[in-house]
């Protein structure tokens, strides 16, 4: 089929409107963010996008995906609660459903390859970045409804390094040690966030803030924060 009957599939003829509808639903812990794509890309009549619901954390995410089962959830990679890798994680079996999948395409700010092979290893079947314009991502939304692979040119690289043989080592084995909440709790402290606002952030006291912080630390062989940020901004996590 040439690229312009597939457009001509998904956009419709220009009077009728969409020939078919895709139901997503936005993952972001930032509303105005969330706000802002669903004004880009929410108008259903002129994209064919239906976006059914929206979720700022880890569980949120889970409960409004399992009772509204879209074709595909915009999955934004730090989430609190456990980041969009427990979100793809807690969602394997609706992912596995043969006759309604729910697929994953991931939409950050993020262009680390740390945070593009963790979301493809959890089952997500594209990444691109907040550059993406609408017209772009609309149509990316469409071909992940389709079963396509979809991603930011830059960071297919990543993927196909990553997945070149089977026997391919870790991107980063320090990295590998921290569980998921303590690189959530590696980041914001690299981004100078206080322990209270990561607490509030995370939805999770101070006291356990400073045990992540240490588990970290210790696990790194770091000393303070300030050898940590300079370890995650070499790693570009920040």
């Amino acid at each position: 089929m040439s690229s312009d009957a597939a457009q001509g599939d998904q956009a419709g003829d220009r009077t009728g409107g969409p020939a078919r509808t895709v139901r997503v639903v936005l993952v972001d812990d930032h509303r105005m963010f969330r706000t802002g794509v669903q004004a880009e890309i929410g108008r259903t009549d002129e994209t064919g996008v239906e976006v059914v619901g929206e979720a700022a954390d880890v569980d949120q995410a889970v409960t409004v995906i399992t009772a509204t089962r879209p074709e595909v959830v915009l999955l934004d990679v730090h989430l609190p609660g456990g980041g969009g890798v427990e979100v793809l994680r807690r969602s394997a079996p609706l992912m596995a459903d043969p006759e309604r999948p729910v697929r994953f395409l991931a939409l950050s700010v993020s262009d680390a390859a740390e945070d593009v092979i963790g979301v493809i290893r959890g089952g997500a079947r594209g990444y691109v970045t907040k550059t993406i314009t609408g017209t772009d991502l609309v149509d990316a939304i469409f071909r992940v409804s389709d079963g396509d692979a979809v991603f930011s040119p830059r960071l297919a690289g990543f993927v196909l390094d990553a997945f070149a043989s089977t026997d391919a080592p870790p991107v980063d084995e320090d990295l590998d040690r921290l569980t998921q909440r303590e690189r959530e709790v590696l980041r914001l402290i690299a981004r100078g966030y206080a322990y209270k606002e990561i607490a509030k952030q995370l939805f999770i006291s101070v006291k356990t803030v400073e045990s992540h912080v240490s588990a970290v630390l210790r696990k790194l062989q770091l000393s303070n924060r300030h050898e940590l940020t300079r370890w995650a901004t070499a790693r570009r996590l920040v």
